[in-house]
C-alpha cells in the first residue's frame, strides 16, 4: 500500500511575547485549508502534533503548553481602515479540535510584526525608520488591535533592549492597542455578562465563590486566591502536578461558562477549553519568580495567576491581561479591590515570571462600563522560517 508523500506548507515560526506559533499567509495554504472547516483543523493539529496522548507534541511544532500550541493565519484584510485579517487557531494538545472561541493576546505582537515580514501591508506606509502602524482586525472577536511596530532600514526591528518577564532575551518594544475591548464581540453583551461586578459563583461539587466575570480581552473568571486556598504567589508547579487542583478549576471554569452564557451545557466546554479563562487574585506581597527573582509588594498593584487551556501559565496571557487592566479600572471588582480600589488608568500585576503592566481607562456610559482602549507592551521575534512538512492525507 502506498503512503502519502509530505508536502511543504510555507510557514513561519515565530515568538510573540510568551507564547510561541506557526504562522501562516491564508494564500500559502492548501486550498482545502483556505476556508473555515475539518480540513483546516486537521491541518493544524498535524503541524502542531495533536492530539497526543503523551501530551509532548513531539511529532510537530507544538511546545506541549496552551503557550506554545498555536497557529496563525494572515491575510489582506476585508475590512475598511484596516491593513490584515488575523484569525488564531488554539490546538489541543491531547484532543482533536482546534478552539476558535478567543484571540491570543500574545500572538497579537507576532501578527503586527509578521504583517510587515509577510508583505501584507503597503510599503508605502512602511517607514524606512521609526514605527509602523499596523491596523489588525482580530476575526476571532471581531475587533481591531493597533500594533506600533518599529522599523529600522524599511524592515522590522527585532533585536533591542526591551526586557518582558517570561522572556529570557531582551527584544524590540511592540506597543499594543486593543480597541474596544468591552466585549469578546462573539456574545456581544455586557463587558459584566451577569449584570454585576462581583456575583456568588456556585461552583457544583466544589463551593460557591464571590467572582468577578468580565469579556474583556477575553472571558474571564476572577476568584479570589484565598478562598480557594491559595497565596496567590504559586509558581506553575504548585498547581500543574496537582490533578484534584487543576480538577476544580476547570470546574469553576465550567460553571463560569454557564454563568456567563458562553455554553448552555456543561458538555460543551469540552470543545471550548481557549475560554473564558481562569484568574486567581489577591493583595501585593512579596514573592519568588520562576527565574529565581525576589518580586517585592512595592513593586506591583496586585498579583495575579491565570489558567490557560487546563494549566497554570508560566507567566499571563496577553488576552487575560487586557482582562485584568480593565476589571482593575472598575472600582469594585474583585481585581479592583485587591489592587486597593479607587479609580485608575493602569496597573502593574505580579505573575509567575515577575510583573507587567497594563493600561485601560473605564467610563460609565448610560449605567454600563465601557473601556475604549487597554494598552501594553510585548515584542516579537522569527524564529524560524521556510516550509512546514505534513503528510499529504492528513487533511
Amino acid at each position: 500500500m502506498a503512503n502519502a508523500p509530505q508536502i511543504k506548507i510555507p510557514a513561519t515560526y515565530l515568538r510573540g511575547g510568551t507564547s510561541k506559533g506557526v504562522f501562516f499567509r491564508l494564500q500559502d495554504l492548501p486550498d482545502s485549508c483556505q476556508v473555515p472547516g475539518a480540513a483546516r483543523d486537521r491541518l493544524f493539529m498535524r503541524v502542531i502534533g495533536s492530539p497526543d496522548p503523551y501530551s509532548a507534541q513531539i511529532d510537530g511544532m507544538g511546545g506541549a503548553t496552551s503557550s506554545t500550541s498555536k497557529c496563525v493565519i494572515l491575510s489582506k484584510s476585508t475590512q475598511p481602515d484596516h491593513d490584515v485579517d488575523y484569525l488564531y487557531g488554539q490546538v489541543s494538545i491531547d484532543k482533536a479540535f482546534v478552539d476558535w472561541s478567543g484571540n491570543c493576546g500574545n500572538l497579537s505582537t507576532g501578527a503586527g510584526a509578521f504583517a510587515l515580514h509577510a508583505g501584507l501591508v503597503d510599503p508605502a506606509r512602511i517607514p524606512e525608520n521609526g514605527v509602523c502602524v499596523v491596523r489588525i482586525w482580530q476575526a476571532n472577536i471581531q475587533k481591531t488591535i493597533i500594533a506600533h511596530v518599529p522599523v529600522f532600514n524599511g524592515q522590522v526591528q527585532e533585536t533591542g533592549d526591551f526586557e518582558l518577564d517570561g522572556v529570557t532575551f531582551p527584544a524590540a518594544e511592540i506597543v499594543l492597542e486593543f480597541l474596544d475591548p468591552s466585549d469578546d464581540g462573539e456574545e456581544g453583551g455586557s463587558m459584566f455578562p451577569t449584570g454585576n461586578l462581583v456575583d456568588d459563583l456556585e461552583v457544583p461539587g466544589v463551593g460557591t465563590f464571590k467572582a468577578t466575570m468580565i469579556t474583556a480581552g477575553i472571558p474571564t473568571v476572577f476568584v479570589n486566591a484565598e478562598e480557594i486556598g491559595y497565596k496567590g504567589t504559586e509558581l506553575r508547579e504548585d498547581i500543574n502536578s496537582d490533578a484534584k487542583a487543576l480538577a476544580r478549576f476547570e470546574a469553576i471554569r465550567v460553571a463560569g461558562a454557564l454563568r456567563m452564557g458562553l455554553i448552555k451545557s456543561p458538555e460543551e466546554a469540552l470543545t471550548r477549553q481557549h475560554t473564558p479563562k481562569v484568574a486567581f487574585v489577591t493583595k501585593a506581597q512579596d514573592y519568588t519568580a520562576s527565574s529565581g527573582k525576589t518580586v517585592q509588594a512595592g513593586d506591583v498593584d496586585l498579583l495575579v495567576r491565570a489558567l490557560s487551556m487546563g494549566k497554570l501559565h508560566h507567566a499571563m496571557m496577553g488576552t487575560a491581561a487586557v482582562a485584568i487592566g480593565t476589571a482593575a479600572a472598575i472600582p469594585g471588582t474583585l481585581v479592583n479591590l485587591a489592587a486597593g480600589g479607587g479609580e485608575r488608568t493602569a496597573v502593574r500585576f505580579g505573575h509567575p515570571s515577575g510583573t507587567l503592566r497594563v493600561g485601560a481607562e473605564a467610563v460609565q456610559v448610560e449605567g454600563e462600563w465601557v473601556v475604549k482602549k487597554a494598552i501594553m507592551s510585548r515584542s516579537a521575534r522569527i524564529l524560524m522560517e521556510g516550509w512546514v512538512r505534513v503528510p499529504g492525507d492528513s487533511f
